[in-house]
């Protein structure tokens, strides 16, 4: 008999199923486990997804997904949850709503609004929804740079100054519902122009800038969801959010510099989330 007790923390993935494991709760499990956390998922849809686009979304019926998530907080103990796609805005309430019932250490917030394929994954009107209730909520929130832009309601930043003036604006959506000074924004910089891109951090007072550049690949599914799964995960393990957030980016990066050992597809191909074993 094992009388070894597990060290293992636990972590949550409330967000879409992606049939094709790129992204969703997959791509989160997938990410978590990796990362050695244990990895719980409730669904908030199911996607008929490959590759090459979205054929089709069916939504978990009203009540269930507040049931899943009671579920899961009843039996075990979550360190971390990630929020990824929502859809609609009685999704955003009903989730915001049993989070607020069982108040977790850190909720990560990935502002998911439009697929790889530009599908839209959050009907326009509930855009509102999330800025009001649910951004507030979060401990951080990880805008790519045109979520970025529908949720200040400007156009997309071009360049790192106007970065920096994103990021502050995005803070305050987060501080003027909450007195919590534990509020922090990644802002991804993917989408500028060039070859080399910025990820910025900041927590109100503080700003920091992560350079990289670019990777040339077609296989970028899910690079969102890995990223915002892998900052759960590693704060879960009791990483600082800073810490976290580099470590991240550098797990990210290095599944997608591996992708191409995959061969998955004929579209926009998934991360290597197990580069590390296979």
């Amino acid at each position: 008999m094992n009388n070894n007790i597990s060290s293992i923390v636990n972590a949550l993935s409330i967000a879409g199923f992606d049939t094709s494991a790129g992204a969703g709760t997959l791509a989160d499990v997938k990410t978590m486990s990796s990362l050695g956390v244990y990895a719980c998922a409730v669904l908030t849809a199911v996607t008929a997804q490959n590759t090459n686009g979205v054929y089709g979304i069916e939504y978990m019926p009203k009540g269930f997904i507040a049931k899943q998530i009671d579920t899961i907080f009843n039996d075990i103990k979550i360190k971390a949850v990630k929020i990824g796609m929502l859809g609609k805005s009685d999704i955003v309430i009903e989730v915001g709503e049993s989070l607020l019932k069982w108040k977790p250490s850190h909720i990560i917030l990935d502002t998911v609004m439009i697929s790889k394929h530009g599908n839209y994954l959050l009907e326009h009107e509930s855009t509102e929804t999330l800025i009001e209730y649910l951004i507030p909520m979060a401990t951080i929130i990880t805008p790519n740079l045109p979520e970025a832009a529908s949720i200040i309601k400007e156009r997309p930043a071009e360049n790192i100054t106007e970065m920096r003036q994103t990021v502050k604006k995005l803070h305050n959506k987060m501080t003027i519902k909450s007195s919590d000074t534990n509020k922090w924004v990644i802002l991804k910089g993917g989408h500028l122009p060039g070859n080399e891109m910025v990820d910025i951090i900041f927590d109100g007072i503080n700003m920091t800038e992560i350079f990289g550049n670019k990777i040339i690949t077609n296989n970028t599914h899910g690079t969102g969801c890995t990223l915002s799964a892998a900052l759960t995960a590693l704060l879960a393990k009791g990483e600082s959010v800073l810490n976290a957030s580099i470590h991240a980016k550098e797990f990210l990066t290095k599944s997608i510099e591996e992708s191409n050992r995959l061969n998955i597809g004929n579209g926009y191909g998934p991360l290597h989330h197990f580069y590390k074993y296979y």
